[in-house]
């Protein structure tokens, strides 16, 4: 395999403008591939925003929804591929020929769409249909795969991926600054946001804080580390819908340390050159090899109890 660079963006989308938001992709990827990058990775529902659904109804949210391949959207990001010669990866709502409708995340370049990925844990409303499937594609010889934000807190997913041959996962998120039981965590006031450029500290102690980085750092870098992968994060900035973002895309390679990460509170991506060497080189390749299926293939396929069934009333879950 030859080395691959790849970038992963951040930007503040707008909810349901996907034509403002595709023009801020676009942007992007042409500034990505004229410094190199081969590929360029959005967040989840990049292209619809994520936040506002919760509130849509069944016929709103089939109206926002796309057909895949054939949407507008689709079409445009094959535009801007092939326009920068640049592989992109991008998020939507999707909608079958039977009006069922998925969370789902594309990968397209020149040539037209590559892979696409149905979210398997949709919460953000009712009306979202759980996809079935994993996914592991090709992109310039590395074997990829994706799982959509809440998908790689079950970490069977990560490892599933894996073990059907991903080296690289894109993992798009919306995440982080969202109230649970975990200590620490909570929205972030959007104050703070709309005075970032006088006060620029109590922000940044916010979005690296418990509420933001500090927990992504508790469990990220582990799913690469364990799984000998390297993971492509992306996860906006700013406002989506009434939710504040802190953004934190990163890439993180096998050995789990975090080779690029955006910084910055405007629409901007940073890149890392990805290198075949570490797949092989980090502890995951050794733990990989040293499994025993016959020890709890039985264990971790075992349907749950009653007891242990999550029911996902609202975002307030994660």
């Amino acid at each position: 395999m030859m080395n691959i660079k790849i970038s992963t963006a951040q930007f503040e989308n707008r909810s349901a403008d996907k034509a403002y938001n595709l023009s801020v992709m676009e942007k992007l990827a042409g500034k990505a591939a004229s410094k190199g990058s081969h590929v360029i990775a959005f967040h989840e529902c990049s292209i619809t925003g994520y936040t506002f659904a919760r509130k849509l109804s069944r016929e709103q949210l089939l109206d926002i929804a796309e057909f895949i391949p054939e949407g507008e959207s689709i079409k445009k990001l094959q535009e801007i591929a092939a326009k920068h010669d640049i592989t992109i990866l991008a998020g939507l709502f999707e909608k079958d020929e039977n009006n069922n409708l998925f969370k789902a995340y594309v990968c397209v370049d020149k040539t037209g769409l590559k892979a696409k990925y149905r979210k398997l844990h949709p919460f953000i409303n009712p009306n979202l249909t759980p996809g079935n499937e994993y996914c592991v594609f090709n992109i310039m010889g590395w074997k990829c795969g994706i799982l959509i934000c809440y998908d790689n807190n079950v970490i069977e997913n990560v490892r599933a991926t894996r073990l059907l041959g991903a080296e690289i996962i894109f993992m798009p998120h919306v995440t982080m600054c969202t109230p649970s039981t975990r200590p620490g965590a909570g929205f972030v006031d959007p104050q703070l946001w709309e005075n970032r450029e006088s006060d620029p500290t109590s922000l940044r102690l916010e979005f690296n804080g418990m509420k933001g980085r500090d927990w992504l750092m508790k469990w990220l870098p582990a799913r690469a580390y364990d799984n000998a992968a390297y993971i492509v994060f992306s996860n906006p900035v700013g406002m989506d819908d009434d939710q504040l973002k802190n953004g934190c895309s990163m890439i993180i390679d096998p050995f789990g340390d975090v080779i690029a990460e955006c910084s910055s509170w405007e629409d901007s991506f940073e890149t890392a050159v990805i290198t075949p060497e570490k797949l092989t080189r980090a502890g995951g390749c050794r733990y990989l090899k040293a499994r025993r299926p016959e020890l709890y293939r039985d264990i971790i396929g075992q349907e749950h109890s009653s007891e242990q069934k999550v029911v996902w009333l609202d975002d307030k879950n994660i």
